[in-house]
């Protein structure tokens, strides 16, 4: 078994996911992953494993709904964190907060009714690694379980890096001046591959693994999911400039998740969303498709 890259599990163990998902793109990403998780799960109560959910944010909102949510991840200082989001929700209770790796969770077969793997699948570089993951949610999943999983496609650092993009003036980067920024997206646009040693080339992802919605799909049924719908997560809309702002205004903020709404589904734009989430069902009764 192969071990998560230590640029990436350094990040984690600062605590460096803390807050990523209450600003800039991290603020849609959230918000259109809530609305497909109330769109495709049971309702409550029902059993749900948040395998590499960080310090908890999903769990702790789907907690609050009357969920019982069992966080998972493979970072102790995440599970150490895992208390704080708690407090916005002083009724709501995890079930368990424990250290694990997503491909051996100790729980027994068919023992939820939802798994969510929301970084398992990028942070795990290789193949056979990310299929035991899919594997095991499989196992952990009742006949009728649904599986979440996220991932980021192979457009996403470069795209991210043109929105950020001065040609040397001002503050922002100019990281596409830097050949050695361009070899490595060329590398993830042609197999996938994030490889950035030391998190020197570009900070806040190790090396990982970057999936089309093609390579997503056949993975998870590779692992055993022959009934999967890929959704764009953050459609276009992670491209628009001061996201702060817009999100503090109500108007600007629908229009905003409307466009991502429009777009998901449309699948010659589905790479552009740079976030992915699949929806998976463990047999052809789950109404995922």
């Amino acid at each position: 078994m192969n071990t998560v890259d230590k640029d990436v599990m350094e990040f984690y163990d600062k605590g460096g996911e803390k807050g990523r998902l209450r600003s800039g793109i991290g603020l849609i990403e959230f918000e259109r992953t809530k609305e497909l998780l109330a769109e495709y799960l049971p309702k409550p109560p029902a059993v749900i494993y948040d395998i590499g959910g960080g310090y908890g944010e999903y769990s702790w909102w789907l907690a609050s709904l009357g969920y019982e949510v069992h966080l998972f991840d493979l970072s102790a200082k995440n599970i150490e964190m895992s208390a704080e989001p708690g407090r916005e929700f002083p009724n709501a209770k995890l079930a368990a907060s424990e250290v694990c790796d997503a491909r051996i969770v100790p729980r027994a077969d068919k023992t939820a009714d939802a798994v969510l793997l929301m970084g398992p699948l990028y942070h795990l570089t290789e193949y056979s690694d990310r299929i035991a993951a899919i594997k095991e949610s499989k196992r952990l999943l009742k006949d009728n379980g649904l599986l979440f999983s996220a991932a980021l496609t192979p457009y996403s650092v470069l795209l991210h890096s043109i929105t950020l993009y001065r040609n040397g003036s001002g503050a922002k980067s100019t990281r596409l001046d830097n050949l050695e920024f361009i070899e490595m997206v060329e590398r993830e646009l042609r197999d996938g591959c994030h490889i950035n040693p030391d998190n020197r080339i570009v900070g806040g992802l190790g090396t990982s693994h970057l999936h089309s919605a093609a390579e997503l799909k056949a993975e998870l049924l590779d692992g055993g999911f022959a009934n999967t719908k890929i959704h764009g997560v953050m459609g276009g809309a992670w491209l628009a400039p001061n996201i702060d702002a817009l999100w503090a205004d109500p108007n600007s903020r629908e229009a905003l998740m409307r466009t991502v709404r429009m777009l998901d589904g449309h699948d010659e734009v589905i790479g552009l969303s740079g976030h992915l989430l699949a929806v998976s069902g463990c047999n052809s009764n789950c109404g995922v498709l």
